[in-house]
């Protein structure tokens, strides 16, 4: 079984340690390390070793709750020295094992009898207090919720109630120690069973185990499932008669309510009945008049705190007016009425529309309709016009006042050049979307994670996405062509050689659009910095697909351009060398014929003259080709080589029938 109590020895230089456990065997009481001793029942100190003096006094200015024992040597317990513990409260070091048991036990009587003292003493002086205050205080719904607070704190409770009998079946709860603002909360009695048997008998009545006790059955588990496992009702009953009931309700952690502290809380419920009776007695004397003059005190009071309230906004920068049920100014203070350029007293009773100069009419009936209904506005725009002409906007604020004849209180502040400003910046951001939106080039912004944050209707044109689609799905990732192209350009327009750091120059590039085809594109971009931070980029795209096709049709022209003058040259070189070749190769053939018939068939150079005169035959077909082409025209040689092709490169149609 786990020991109940523990002991401490003091001071860690001690050591007699081992005996002093071994005496502690068998008891309920266990030794305890030094650390844990502001939770230990008992404290042993050892005056027998040079730190033992000081620990003993460190207790006695600590004043702790726990029962002091002291180990001393044998001539000093016979000069019966001066350490402020008891007697038998001293024991000698020879005495540990045979008197340690009993000496504990002594200290926890007295300890017990100590502890029931102070209890005692702050019970008196808790009632001494009470009912002086019952008979000094004339604000009773004060004291009573300060009474019922300050029995919370000192039965350390979640809460304390008083309630007062109705007379119909039901109580009403005056004061609450958690709730200093509740008030007349009437409760039934079905629901507080303990409430209607203390009422009923004029009893206490004591739940000490809220889930077990029968006077709760059907409503264990609601009361235990608030945490309250006691219950005390004591009854508020004076001459024989009980107005009402004072309730106490312990949490789980505490100890059931003791009989003394059951007497004690009868005694204050008895106080607080006296109290409760002289009050109504005192009331009933008093009558109307005594009515008239707490209602002319109040209304003193309120006027002493608009006052106050006055002087508070005479140094407020805000413009601040205090309206009556009617709607007509009770106050302006001095920033509202410089705001507006009016005299302050001469607006005091007419309606609140003349401090705007007749402007702003529906949205200042429409705030004071709904601090009517007790709503509260903040910053309407509401128009006004000072008598020197000049219109204002101002931000009012309006809420619901409940002090004498105010109803509604108003702030407001001069925004006009606020407002002002305000309209511009909407005028240009409206045209630089405009203008951005309605660029013929693809102008497209994407935060530093890829994601489209702009998509103008260029961009649409361009892609073919909508812009509702790029800014919902559409990624960096998506949008270029190329693996890692998104990481090159943001490299490029951090680079200072493409433009400069942040800004990158016209490159050519290519994208995706949505039916997949890939887009050439000319782009210029740059990188959006707040508080040097890189937030987003921007970059402007320009479809050059048509002038990429213009650029192949242009090199396809130029192509045939420089075919067409190769030719030329060609054919011209054709023409000049057939010329040149023809004359010479004419006297050749001649000479060859002049040869032949000069000889024999069955001479010896007959043969060879007959071949010379079929090669420059030959040859003359060939001069007369060179002649006729028309156009260059090849075919393969030997290897990779080509050569001009003339049957195809000459105008054989056009050519005359040659002959031998």
């Amino acid at each position: 079984m786990a020991p109940r109590s523990g002991l401490v020895l003091l001071p860690d230089s001690s050591g007699l340690r081992d005996r002093v456990t071994a005496a502690l065997l068998g008891s309920d009481v266990a030794l305890w390390p030094a650390d844990r001793a502001a939770d230990a029942t008992y404290v042993l100190v050892d005056l027998t070793v040079p730190d033992g003096e000081a620990a003993l006094r460190c207790l006695n200015e600590g004043r702790g709750s726990q029962a002091v024992l002291a180990l001393v040597d044998q001539a000093v317990l016979r000069r019966r020295p001066a350490t402020g513990v008891p007697a038998d409260s001293l024991l000698t070091v020879g005495q540990i094992e045979s008197e340690l048991g009993w000496r504990l036990q002594k200290a926890r009587e007295r300890h017990a009898l100590e502890l029931q003292s102070r209890a005692q003493q702050r019970s008196l002086e808790a009632l001494l207090e009470f009912t002086a205050r019952y008979a000094e205080s004339t604000d009773m719904d004060a004291l009573l919720h300060d009474v019922t607070r300050r029995l919370a704190e000192m039965l350390d409770i979640p809460r304390a109630s008083l309630l007062l009998d109705d007379g119909a079946g039901s109580a009403v709860v005056v004061a609450a120690s958690d709730a200093p603002d509740l008030k007349n909360l009437r409760i039934e009695m079905d629901r507080y069973p303990e409430v209607r048997q203390c009422l009923r008998t004029g009893l206490p009545t004591v739940v000490e185990d809220v889930p077990s006790h029968p006077l709760l059955e059907g409503m264990h588990e609601r009361v235990a499932a608030a945490g309250v496992r006691s219950i005390a009702a004591l009854p508020l009953s004076v001459q024989g008669k009980v107005l009402g009931v004072l309730l106490v309700r312990g949490s789980a952690e505490r100890p059931a309510f003791s009989p003394a502290e059951v007497d004690f809380l009868a005694t204050v419920g008895h106080a607080t009945a006296v109290a409760l009776r002289n009050a109504r007695l005192l009331e009933s004397v008093r009558g109307e008049s005594a009515r008239e003059k707490s209602a002319r005190l109040v209304a003193e009071r309120k006027a002493a705190e608009l006052e106050r309230y006055q002087a508070f906004f005479a140094h407020v920068s805000e413009g601040i007016a205090i309206l009556d049920g009617t709607g007509k100014v009770l106050l302006l203070n001095p920033a509202g009425a410089a705001m507006l350029d009016v005299n302050p007293a001469q607006l005091e009773g007419r309606h609140v529309e003349d401090l705007t100069g007749a402007l702003g009419a529906e949205a200042l009936t429409g705030l004071l309709c709904a601090v009517a209904r007790g709503e509260v506005l903040r910053d309407v725009d509401v128009q006004a016009r000072t008598p020197s002409n000049q219109h204002l906007t101002l931000s009012v604020s309006g809420a619901p006042l409940r002090e004498g004849d105010a109803a509604a209180i108003l702030s407001f502040r001069d925004v006009t050049e606020p407002r002002r400003l305000e309209y511009e910046l909407r005028r240009t951001k409206e045209f630089l979307e405009k203008l951005v939106d309605n660029t013929v080039d693809a102008v497209v912004a994407m935060d530093m994670r890829g994601r489209f944050i702009l998509f103008n209707k260029g961009a649409e044109a361009l892609t073919g996405y909508s812009a509702q689609e790029a800014l919902a799905r559409l990624t960096a990732d998506d949008f270029f062509v190329g693996e890692g192209t998104v990481t090159e350009l943001l490299e490029r327009m951090r680079a200072p050689e493409h433009g400069g750091p942040g800004r990158l120059a016209l490159i050519r590039h290519e994208i995706v659009t949505k039916s997949g085809e890939r887009v050439p594109v000319n782009m210029t971009g740059s990188i959006l910095y707040e508080n040097a931070r890189e937030v987003a980029t921007v970059g402007i795209l320009r479809d050059m697909r048509d002038r990429v096709q213009l650029e192949r049709k242009l090199s396809d022209a130029t192509l045939r351009l420089e075919r067409s003058e190769r030719s030329a040259e060609m054919i011209a070189l054709a023409g000049t060398a057939a010329h040149e070749l023809n004359q010479p190769l004419t006297s050749v053939l001649g000479y060859a014929e002049l040869l032949k018939r000069k000889l024999r068939e069955d001479d010896y150079a007959w043969a060879k003259v007959d071949i010379i005169h079929k090669e420059a035959e030959r040859m003359k077909e060939i001069v007369r080709k060179i002649g006729r082409i028309t156009r260059f025209e090849t075919k393969a040689y030997v290897g990779e080589a080509r050569i001009l092709d003339l049957e195809k490169a000459s105008d054989e149609d056009s050519a005359p029938a040659s002959k031998g």
